[in-house]
């Protein structure tokens, strides 16, 4: 088994790019998707070989999942040609999802009982942020593993942290989407609120860029994907709930007060009642007050 041999798994939005730029500094690649059109976009790739994951573990030295969450990962670790039964012995796994890390320690410790080892890596730059190979990492797991697989890591990634033992990675992804997520509805409310004012909110990022009330919903989400008109953040209404509902649960278990995640929890409750949730989450902003509206009727 090759140790420098990467596996992705998961060709959407994030995982596409992360597979693009493995390929770019030529490492031998293997790729899987469950839909046929994203494996088939690499079909002609010189150098990709497609292959099922656990196909994949017996001839990766490394993987790396990039689907929705943990259930994805693990119904790939079932069975004769499973990940668990096909893995060799040195296999370390990166878990990319956003997802709870009590259910990551569980599928970890599987992976530890067959010898692999399995860490929680949470991802913060978004669909950009992977394609330009420029993602933050924030790592949990075995501090051995991580040291021995880094360096495949700077074809992907920018700033790499390892936190701590597993599950930190996902727990540390949480309230860092619970704060992205929060901040880009407050910078929303602003906006609408200059607008009512008659101040452009073009004017009103401008400021807050050179300002304390920066961010990087004001940086890049506003300017790029509102202001331009181009409603494209490249994710779901519902990716965002999906977060904050589990972050405002690992608070509740922590006994963590959280009000602020709590009430971005519920408005995006009351978007996915109006129908956005597959809806691009930068119409959040083009649809502010008829959410807050429904806000007001719960």
């Amino acid at each position: 088994m090759p140790e420098n041999k990467v596996g992705v798994v998961g060709l959407g939005n994030m995982g596409g790019g992360i597979a693009r730029n493995f390929k770019k500094v030529g490492v031998p690649l293997m790729v899987w998707d469950v839909a046929p059109a994203a494996r088939n976009a690499f079909m002609e790739t010189s150098g990709v070989e497609i292959a099922p994951p656990g196909e994949m573990a017996a001839s990766c030295g490394t993987m790396f999942f990039v689907v929705p969450a943990t259930p994805e990962i693990a119904s790939c670790f079932d069975g004769e040609d499973g990940v668990l039964a096909k893995g060799g012995k040195n296999l370390v796994i990166y878990d990319f999802t956003t997802s709870d890390p009590v259910e990551t320690k569980k599928i970890a410790a599987r992976a530890a009982e067959k010898g692999i080892a399995y860490m929680d890596a949470g991802m913060s730059g978004g669909a950009t942020g992977a394609d330009a190979g420029t993602l933050t990492l924030m790592i949990g797991g075995d501090k051995a593993a991580f040291e021995r697989t880094k360096t495949q890591l700077d074809a992907i990634a920018k700033q790499i942290f390892h936190i701590g033992p597993s599950g930190a990675g996902h727990t540390l992804k949480l309230i860092h989407n619970m704060v992205c997520h929060t901040v880009f509805l407050s910078t929303c409310e602003g906006g609408r609120m200059a607008e009512a004012a008659g101040i452009k909110v073009e004017d009103m990022i401008k400021v807050f860029n050179l300002s304390n009330a920066r961010s990087y919903a004001t940086e890049v989400r506003f300017p790029k994907h509102i202001i331009s008109g181009k409603w494209d953040a490249r994710s779901r209404v519902y990716n965002l709930r999906k977060d904050l509902t589990m972050a405002v649960s690992m608070a509740d278990a922590l006994k963590a007060k959280v009000p602020l995640g709590t009430v971005t929890r519920d408005f995006l409750n009351v978007a996915m009642d109006q129908g956005m949730t597959d809806t691009d989450f930068s119409r959040i902003y083009e649809r502010f007050d008829e959410i807050v509206a429904g806000v007001g009727k719960k």
